[in-house]
Formats: structure tokens, C-alpha cells, sequence
């Protein structure tokens, strides 16, 4: 086991070939860090943070192809359709001795050209049953993990509020992440209007960002806030930096994931490291990652009178609320750490090296 690998130790290839922060780009940051401790992994493309292990492109034809007169293969991470084609050439143009992996997230029917890709694949992982069902070719299924100690439940939650300018008192449900109608951002504010009209204690909180051409759509969710008479109670802080967002979680009563469509979804693992029960809707993976009736619940997407009463049937159970925001970090301790994740993937490199 190495922190990192020197040039002659490096067993995989993980690229990263979008210069813009995406989820792809935040999955390669968290895990390759950890399983450069666990086999001889670098990164390689732009927009990485610089404690993640790396190399560069061209370095890549270079690694040497035998040692002590024994072939030498590597794993070629992909996780994009442009990295399994690169992954292709390196392997049939430059005769690179490649075993590729390609990790697939989303929910969708592939086109043919990925279908092609994915036929040449040597494996495939897939982040839930409910990606894995829209394959075509055998998968592994890894669920996503999170840093539970990043997460966790606050030690002093009272102390944390007032440093985030929240009442120490109040019932707050928050939600996190992009704000645009494919995550339901609306369906949250319609069901949280219903919930603190007659709840004079209860805060929303929406905590993130919204890109250019949501902007307009953020305008008319503090619009309808306001119409309400509740722009004092739901609110709309602006966007954390990401090493902040774990501090607003364990700030919360509950957490609402009330999202229309979703790849993957790693929120409602994030609350529940922290302590926090959870509400999702039935999309992404959300029905694989919580425990309905003992971490959280799960609702119709779309339907804010639901969402409402889910909310609320919480709010006036205290008892609930402790409940299963302790069997909620149980939950996530028991199955979703990051390492899990990390050490479930190598366990497929070492595989395909072994075969090799």
C-alpha cells in the first residue's frame, strides 16, 4: 500500500478530461486520494484538486510496458463516453496494455455509439440496480459512499445555528443542492409554505446554486415566498463553499431530497451521516439508500401536498425525528463510507489485473 505511486508503480488510470466541476470530476477528487493507499492509482486531466494523485496526459504513453520481461497492464478508469474512447485508442492505436473499466450513473437508455463503447469495455460498474437495469452488458453494482467524518452529527448544534445565523430554537428542514425544476426545488417550497403557515417555529432553508438560466426560476420561488408572508422563514442563503455544506446538514430537524429526475443523488446519504432524517422522492437511488420507516421516507416526486404531510407528520413527532436521525448514521456507518466504496472498486481493478 502506497500514499502515492512513482511512474513504474502506477496499476490504474483514472481521467478526468472536463476542465469544469461536475459530479464526475467531485467522485474522481473523493476516491482517488483514498485508493492511492490501496493500489498505485493517478489521475490524469484538468480541474482536479492538487491533493489528488496525478499525472499527466502524455505520460501515459510512456509508462513502461514490461518489467523484469513480463508484459505490465493497467486499469483505464473511464466515466465518461470521451474516456472510453480515449481508453480505445491508447489500447488498439498506441498498444497500450489497457484493462478498461467504465463507471455508469445514469437512468436513461444509452445511444448506440455508447452501447459500442460500452460492448468494449473489459467491466462495467454500475453506482445502482436501477443504472445496472439500463444496460446492456453485465455490471457490477458499487453504490456511492460519503466521508462520515466530514459528515457527522453536530456536537454542539445550538453552537453551530448561531454561527450560521440560524434560530437556535426553531424546527428547520432544509434543502441542498442545485435549484432548478428537475430537482424539485418548487415542489419543496410549495409543500414548505404549507408546513410553516401554521407552524410559527418551523424554518426552510434552500441552500445552493442556480446557474444563469435558473435564475429567473429562483426569482419566482422567493416571489412566492414572499406573497405568503414568509420570506422571514424560508429562506435562501447563499451558496456555501462545498467544504461548508456538511456544517448546514447537521444544522437540520430533516431533510427533504425532493427531486423530479436523479442520476445517483448523494444528499440523502449526507443528511443521514449527520444525523438528520429523510425525506426523498422514488428517483435515482434514492429507494436503495434509505431505510423506509426507520431513516426516512419516501414520497411520489411531484406531489407537494404529499411532501407536506410527510414533512409535517415529522415536525409534530420529536421522538420520530431522534429516532431515525440516529438509525439514519447507523445506516449510512453500516453501508455507504466512502472507503467501502473506494475498497469495492479496487477489489474490480485487482480482478482485471489479475486476469491480465
Amino acid at each position: 500500500m502506497t500514499e502515492t505511486a512513482r511512474p513504474d508503480e502506477i496499476e490504474v488510470i483514472a481521467p478526468n478530461f472536463k476542465r469544469r466541476l461536475s459530479g464526475v470530476t467531485a467522485t474522481i477528487a473523493r476516491l482517488v486520494p483514498l485508493q492511492a493507499r490501496m493500489i498505485g492509482i493517478r489521475a490524469t486531466g484538468p480541474g482536479l484538486p492538487a491533493d489528488v494523485p496525478h499525472m499527466p496526459l502524455w505520460q501515459c504513453l510512456s509508462l513502461p510496458r514490461s518489467r523484469d520481461g513480463r508484459p505490465v497492464w493497467r486499469v483505464w478508469h473511464a466515466r465518461r463516453n470521451v474516456e472510453m474512447l480515449a481508453g480505445l485508442v491508447l489500447r488498439g492505436l498506441f498498444r497500450r496494455r489497457l484493462r478498461l473499466v467504465f463507471t455508469s450513473a445514469s437512468q436513461r437508455h444509452h445511444t448506440g455509439w455508447t452501447r459500442l463503447l460500452l460492448n468494449r469495455m473489459d467491466a462495467v460498474i454500475a453506482t445502482s440496480k436501477a443504472t445496472e437495469s439500463y444496460l446492456s452488458v453485465p455490471a457490477t453494482v458499487i453504490l456511492h459512499g460519503i466521508d462520515t467524518d466530514r459528515f457527522a452529527p453536530a456536537a454542539d448544534r445550538a453552537a453551530l445555528r448561531a454561527r450560521l445565523g440560524l434560530p437556535a430554537e426553531a424546527r428547520i428542514v432544509g434543502c441542498i443542492g442545485r435549484i432548478r425544476a428537475q430537482k424539485g426545488t418548487d415542489v419543496f417550497v410549495d409543500a414548505m409554505i404549507e408546513v410553516a403557515r401554521d407552524r410559527p417555529d418551523v424554518i426552510g432553508v434552500v441552500l445552493g446554486r442556480a446557474t444563469a438560466k435558473h435564475r429567473d426560476f429562483l426569482a419566482g420561488l422567493k416571489d412566492r415566498v414572499a406573497q405568503a408572508g414568509l420570506s422571514d422563514r424560508i429562506l435562501f442563503p447563499e451558496e456555501v463553499p462545498v467544504d461548508r455544506v456538511a456544517d448546514w446538514y447537521a444544522a437540520l430537524d430533516l431533510f427533504i431530497a425532493p427531486q423530479r429526475w436523479e442520476g445517483f443523488g448523494l444528499t440523502p446519504l449526507e443528511a443521514m451521516a449527520c444525523g438528520v432524517p429523510v425525506i426523498a422522492t422514488t428517483v435515482g437511488a434514492f429507494p436503495e439508500l434509505l431505510a423506509q420507516g426507520t431513516t426516512g421516507t419516501l414520497i411520489a416526486p411531484g406531489d407537494a401536498q404529499q411532501m407536506a404531510e410527510a414533512a409535517a407528520a415529522y415536525l409534530d413527532d420529536p421522538d420520530r425525528l431522534a429516532r431515525e436521525g440516529a438509525a439514519g448514521r447507523a445506516h449510512v456507518l453500516n453501508r455507504f463510507r466512502i472507503e467501502d466504496e473506494a475498497r469495492a472498486i479496487v477489489g474490480v481493478y485487482r480482478r482485471l489485473l489479475e486476469q491480465a
